[in-house]
């Protein structure tokens, strides 16, 4: 962890932003491994710095080289050493992966944050169905789950099938109620498991959650036939940890009903190009919910609401309306919970004990208050607490008023991010820490292994540990192996596809020939579109030259590069977009000498454009096509993959640039948002 007298280093390049009141109000409570004269824009900046005890690849460049490659090329599996020291490479991957199905958008902001770290999400946040996805995933994949295994350890403490344990309880819960004392027991039962980590395991020994039934608490087959991961509720395999439960909250996702509708179909209206194909003659998928019901209310003799109906436009405008909220609040929810698991499990470069103390020292006073209050003091005082909310709103109204009048940011500041999680890092914080620890050592932290579920093997996870339910072992290993019949129903292809058992004789039949036909018509158009893009590319048409390459020719695999060098295209011209270290501050330019590896922009010839990494204000991801275009490129079976594309904007509105058909874009995006000492806010 964290060395207590560790100090960063060099201050960052740059100006620190522009402070006001509520920033300079900030800058107290800081980390206690920060120094208070570095010049560093947030925490985040300053603890890439930071000393480590446990030193990774990132720490051990060569001097003599202004970036290093400690992995991008070989593949994941081979890097045995721990890229940044206290965490595994596959938390590592797991944190970056989510990070980049999380953020799409972001900007440079010159006001310092309350809490002191940056990529928090601006308050009028852009709205997409996509985005409403990732967050619907990302409160899956922890708040979600992390109830599912908090309610399993409650199951197998009420079941007595660990008898000690639960006698244990047992006992001390009475015990505290004969004398009067079970608030203050619990709150110091909270303390220590928050001061003293080891006691976590203890108290609630850890199970693989698919393993533990929610009903008995004994020991159940996973749904998935076979104990493949361990913090997954299906308990499906995976190759490296985390990807199970990222399917799962992907397949949550493709089951939400309704508003959820244009998620699933991968909406995702802030990254689709201007000049996007095919999304003015594609339809809406999102309007086959309505259609459907316009067409049932039709075959029974009732009018189509499209044609006389006034209610179902202002309906639907405010559905989506009151669907940002609900996708802001899902975001604030599951941040605070992250937040909090960090608080209690914190991660290199951030401090130990810091936020840990923080909830100790105000669960103690919790326990005084708690120990001077009797029964009959807390009924009346939430009696009179509620007769004052229900009756006082003219005192309220007016104490607000004042308090807006004389505090601006007053419930700003009562936000828990900005009071009592001051400091404390959600994941994506965490771990844009991370990748700036990389770039401030000259070791880009490389990207994450890609697998896809064909790769992923249907064997049993190994359990080394014992696990602590009432089954012998051979009855957990039993439950644990492959159920064959089990793994083939959940594999089994869907009545309508064409896959599986009565494949052969799907293949017969009008309608099956004509779906071949249609699929077929489609694949045809798309190459005939791609070929047209080409043509009006070399008339000079600039909307063609940006859908060049998004779809490359079939057996095409386009190198993956880095960590300075991407191949891209600018403008439709086949190229490569480098990041140029060598001089005194990092410069971005994009150069049309294809296939060679040009670190330096002085040696660089064909230069097309070039910006300095700190004029950078905007930085967007943009898919390759729109999600209709993908829609039907993924219907038509063209076995193609879209490429996407980057929009970087500078201070200056001139720099504005466009880069298409990058293979390595989330790479690209990750290393431009690590490298400067922007404060970036979320979009």
């Amino acid at each position: 962890m964290v060395s207590g007298n560790a100090v960063p280093a060099t201050a960052s390049s740059g100006q620190r932003p522009d402070n006001t009141v509520e920033n300079l109000a900030s800058n107290d409570d800081k980390p206690e491994t920060l120094n208070s004269e570095l010049d560093a824009p947030t925490d985040s900046h300053a603890l890439a710095h930071a000393e480590l005890e446990e030193e990774g690849l990132v720490h051990k460049s060569p001097d003599d080289e202004a970036t290093s490659d400690i992995g991008w090329q070989p593949q994941p599996h081979d890097i045995n050493e721990p890229i940044v020291g206290g965490i595994s490479n596959e938390d590592l991957w797991m944190l970056i992966r989510r990070l980049n199905k999380q953020i799409y958008h972001v900007k440079a902001t010159s006001t310092l944050p309350l809490d002191n770290l940056d990529l928090n999400p601006v308050d009028d946040e852009e709205f997409s169905p996509d985005k409403l996805r990732a967050n619907i995933e990302r409160l899956y994949m922890t708040v979600i789950v992390g109830t599912v295994g908090f309610w399993k350890h409650v199951v197998r403490l009420r079941s007595w099938r660990e008898q000690h344990r639960t006698a244990a309880f047992c006992i001390t819960y009475f015990a505290a109620w004969l004398f009067d004392i079970v608030v203050p027991t619990i709150l110091l039962g909270l303390i220590i498991l928050i001061i003293y980590p080891p006691s976590r395991s203890f108290l609630f020994p850890p199970a693989p959650i698919a393993l533990v039934s929610s009903e008995t608490g004994g020991v159940q087959k996973p749904r998935a036939g076979v104990l493949g991961s361990k913090d997954s509720v299906t308990g499906a395999p995976e190759r490296y940890r985390g990807e199970a439960v990222e399917q799962e909250a992907s397949n949550l996702v493709g089951s939400v009903a309704s508003v959820a509708v244009g998620s699933a179909a991968g909406k995702h209206d802030q990254a689709v190009p201007d000049d996007a194909p095919m999304e003015d003659t594609v339809p809406d998928a999102t309007d086959a919910p309505s259609q459907l019901a316009d067409l049932q209310s039709s075959a029974s003799g009732g009018v189509p609401s499209t044609k006389h109906d006034k209610t179902k436009k202002p309906m639907a405008d405010t559905v989506w309306a009151k669907v940002k909220p609900l996708m802001h609040i899902m975001g604030e929810v599951t941040d605070t919970y992250e937040r909090f698991g960090n608080a209690l499990s914190p991660t290199p470069p951030f401090p130990r004990d810091t936020a840990r103390l923080r909830l100790a020292a105000v669960l103690v006073s919790m326990i005084l208050v708690s120990l001077l209050t009797t029964s009959y003091l807390a009924v009346k005082a939430s009696g009179f607490m509620f007769g004052f909310i229900f009756f006082g709103d003219p005192v309220l109204v007016r104490g607000t008023k004042y308090l807006n009048r004389r505090f601006p940011h007053w419930q700003k500041i009562l936000e828990l991010r900005n009071s009592l999680l001051k400091g404390v890092p959600t994941n994506a914080q965490l771990t844009i820490t991370l990748l700036r620890l990389g770039e401030v050592n000259g070791s880009p932290i490389p990207p994450p292994p890609s697998t896809t579920l064909a790769e992923t093997p249907s064997k049993p996870t190994s359990i080394h540990e014992d696990i602590p339910l009432d089954a012998s072992k051979a009855e957990i290993e039993s439950a644990a192996k492959p159920d064959p019949t089990i793994i083939e129903q959940n594999t089994e292809p869907h009545p309508h596809d064409d896959g599986g058992k009565n494949k052969a004789a799907k293949k017969k039949g009008f309608v099956p020939a004509m779906f071949r036909f249609f699929r077929g018509t489609t694949a045809t158009g798309v190459e005939t579109k791609l070929a047209a893009n080409y043509a009006m590319a070399r008339l000079g048409r600039g909307h063609a030259k940006t859908q060049l390459g998004i779809l490359p020719r079939k057996g095409f695999t386009p190198s993956p590069r880095g960590p300075v060098d991407f191949q891209c295209r600018y403008k439709g011209k086949k190229g490569t977009a480098v990041i140029d270290c060598s001089g005194e501050e990092p410069i971005l330019f994009f150069t049309t000498e294809v296939g060679s590896s040009t670190p330096s922009i002085d040696k660089a010839k064909k230069v097309l454009f070039s910006i300095p990494i700190r004029d950078i204000q905007h930085l967007k991801k943009l898919g390759g096509m729109g999600w209709k275009g993908k829609l039907v490129v993924g219907w038509a079976e063209t076995e193609k993959e879209v490429i996407d594309g980057l929009r970087i904007i500078g201070k200056d509105p001139k720099q504005n640039f466009h880069i298409t058909a990058m293979k390595m874009r989330d790479q690209l995006f990750n290393r431009l948002v690590a490298m400067g000492d922007q404060v970036w806010d979320i979009c």
